[in-house]
């Protein structure tokens, strides 16, 4: 059986050992982690119990996708250009990219996730392979079961080509391990071949997989998983980056087929926007919103007050996004998630942790840039650089004027009367998010008597945030950190309590805004002939789409101005995406697909001067380049995709390194 390992592995390009002997195998492989396979894989299919503990197994290989910043399975996140950490070290090892020191040898420690996802597919393909020896298997159970590992398959290698681009796609079923040598050896497959098989494998597994899961099934993938997927994937592939982008051209398989298509083909974004629609008409899911309360903030005069999703009149807009991410509603009873999982809410890996000052039981390393910050609109939906007299943005010489009076939302105080000006009249998501000087942290399941609960945070030099005599390094550089995940009673603190929380992996969010975004760029009309459904570049409909996010977020729908060209509408919806899934790991991505990636990256990064005490209020709320060795990050052409490891290339003659590496 430990051939079978062999088998599979090779085409990952890491071990493919046919000269070696089995001792530098076992070196390799750490042998006892594998013992499982290697010993009594022919009984795994004797009967249900232990196929589904294998199948548990193969779940095993999927990333913790809510370990964003610390210990994180991706650099997708830490190394986007929302943030940065305030340390550079293993555990912080996206800042690494940033700072432009990951080399093929350093992938071989740092995000090295080639060979896992490949074993998850292997282990898929044997299920397929052998799943009928199982005789006590129901016919319902098994048409689950072959679903999932449609859904592995598809979803392995989805997670392949995100980080390393185009991979060499491994042959269904179990291989012949006495094949020559040379035939063993898989040679990268293109971005579209990439992309079909995991359209295929995803397309099954929508056919198989139920439409919902309950009970000790929740976590695991629905049909609606599988589309939403194929969503994500389809509206990458018509993206510019991957979509008739002639940067690559010199970029090419042994026979010259080219690695990214060189012909612009507008028909993907009708597949793009083909899959959005069909899961938005399943009407299994829809977005997530709290019912108004005596606590809701009154909408400004220019947000519509229908009933949502026509208006805002009757829901809360604070709730209805905080709730997503906090822990108030769980994964059973939220309509916007498609597939989630569940947070280890008071772990060291946890978002809470980074983000949390010191005093309230957290690392007090994550900063945002203003970039971010300056994203989020008034509370009427206004620029900030276009404020309107009833929500405005203060000049420069009255943005660190105190409000003079506290803020609160969803019942709980999110900021007090010191606050600067800058930081009010905002928008509900920007105090579902960002926090800043003044932020208010109840922390209120703290039961101490030291302090550590209704937490006023701030950032300056002498600030209450402030750096330990023990961990100097441990302070926040722009003067803001990410507050999304923290529920307001959570206290990471040894006697306070964290909630339980769930990460959206995909929510419904991210579909209306893809179908948006794919009938944006749609040149005329598309059919999908399988499905028998017909998208067009309609206004109204990118309008209707969109603007559920809007209206969810207590703003007005998209304006005349917004509409009035495919260019505007773009940028609305990209600004859209940054502020709506701002620190979910999207960013990274979407920056890389539409090639806004070197102006992004290339930017200087800006904060608060926190270098400022706090009688020096004017000094700390004026705007700072900062540059330091944190900060000086860079970009370069081979930065659109991580570098395949080392070892693997060591294994495997046929595997070419991404271009620039």
């Amino acid at each position: 059986m430990k051939n079978n390992i062999l088998q599979f592995l090779q085409f990952a390009g890491i071990a493919l050992l046919l000269s070696i002997g089995n001792t530098s195998c076992d070196d390799y492989l750490n042998v006892d982690k594998y013992v499982y396979d290697i010993t009594v894989l022919d009984s795994v299919f004797v009967d249900e119990d232990k196929l589904l503990s294998y199948i548990n197994g193969i779940a095993d290989y999927l990333p913790h996708e809510d370990r964003l910043w610390t210990n994180a399975w991706s650099p997708f996140q830490g190394a986007s250009d929302e943030n940065f950490f305030s340390w550079n070290d293993n555990r912080h090892a996206a800042v690494k990219f940033l700072l432009d020191e990951i080399t093929p040898a350093s992938a071989n420690t740092y995000y090295n996730n080639y060979a896992t996802w490949y074993k998850g597919i292997r282990k898929a393909n044997t299920v397929l392979a052998r799943m009928d020896e199982c005789d006590d298997l129901s016919v319902s159970t098994q048409r689950t079961y072959t679903g999932e590992m449609y859904f592995f398959r598809g979803y392995f290698l989805y997670l392949l080509l995100q980080q390393y681009g185009p991979v060499a796609i491994p042959p269904d079923g179990l291989i012949d391990f006495n094949d020559e040598a040379e035939n063993l050896m898989c040679e990268r497959n293109t971005y579209d071949e990439c992309v079909d098989y995991i359209i295929e494998n995803m397309e099954k597994a929508y056919s198989y997989l139920p439409s919902t899961r309950e009970g000790a099934n929740i976590y695991r993938p629905s049909s609606g998983a599988a589309l939403a997927v194929q969503s994500r994937v389809l509206l990458a592939a018509a993206s510019p980056l991957f979509n008739g982008n002639t940067a690559y051209s010199g970029w090419t398989r042994s026979d010259g087929t080219h690695f990214i298509s060189q012909t612009l083909d507008n028909s993907k974004w009708g597949k793009a926007a083909v899959t959005a629609k069909r899961l938005m008409e399943t009407n299994l899911y829809s977005l997530n919103v709290i019912y108004k309360e005596a606590t809701t903030d009154e909408l400004p005069d220019n947000v519509p007050d229908a009933d949502f999703p026509d208006g805002a009149g009757n829901i809360d807009p604070y709730r209805s996004y905080k709730s997503l991410f906090d822990g108030d509603v769980t994964i059973r009873n939220c309509p916007e998630y498609i597939w989630a999982c569940q947070v280890d809410p008071r772990g060291d890996d946890s978002p809470l942790w980074i983000s949390s000052p010191s005093q309230l039981g957290g690392g007090n390393g994550l900063n945002l840039t203003q970039y971010l910050i300056d994203a989020y609109k008034m509370k009427d939906g206004n620029d900030i650089n276009n404020s309107s007299p009833e929500y405005p943005y203060p000049g420069s010489n009255e943005a660190h004027a105190q409000t003079g009076q506290s803020k609160s939302l969803g019942g709980y105080t999110v900021y007090t009367s010191a606050t600067a000006r800058m930081y009010a009249g905002r928008e509900p998501r920007f105090y579902a998010s960002i926090g800043f000087s003044h932020s208010f942290w109840p922390g209120t399941s703290y039961t101490g008597e030291d302090g550590y609960s209704n937490y006023e945070v701030t950032y300056y030099s002498d600030g209450t945030a402030g750096p330990s005599i023990s961990f100097p390094d441990d302070y926040n550089h722009t003067g803001y950190t990410c507050i999304k995940y923290n529920h307001p009673e959570d206290n990471m603190r040894a006697s306070g309590s964290v909630y339980a929380k769930w990460f959206p992996v995909f929510r419904y969010a991210e579909i209306l805004l893809n179908y948006a975004e794919a009938l944006n760029e749609l040149d005329g009309s598309y059919t999908d002939e399988a499905s028998g459904i017909t998208v067009t570049r309609d206004i109204e409909e990118i309008r209707r789409a969109f603007n559920q996010i809007r209206f969810r977020a207590g703003l007005p729908g998209l304006s005349d101005a917004e509409l009035a060209s495919r260019e505007t509408i773009r940028e609305a919806i990209k600004r859209e995406r940054l502020v709506e899934f701002a620190c979910e790991g999207r960013r990274y991505h979407d920056l890389r697909r539409w090639m806004d990636a070197p102006d992004a990256y290339n930017r200087p990064i800006v904060g608060m001067n926190v270098r400022a005490k706090s009688s020096e209020r004017e000094k700390y709320y004026t705007r700072t380049t900062l540059n330091n060795n944190l900060t000086q990050r860079t970009w370069s052409f081979k930065m659109y995709f991580w570098p395949i490891p080392k070892s693997a290339l060591d294994k495997n003659s046929r595997l070419v390194q991404n271009p620039g590496w």
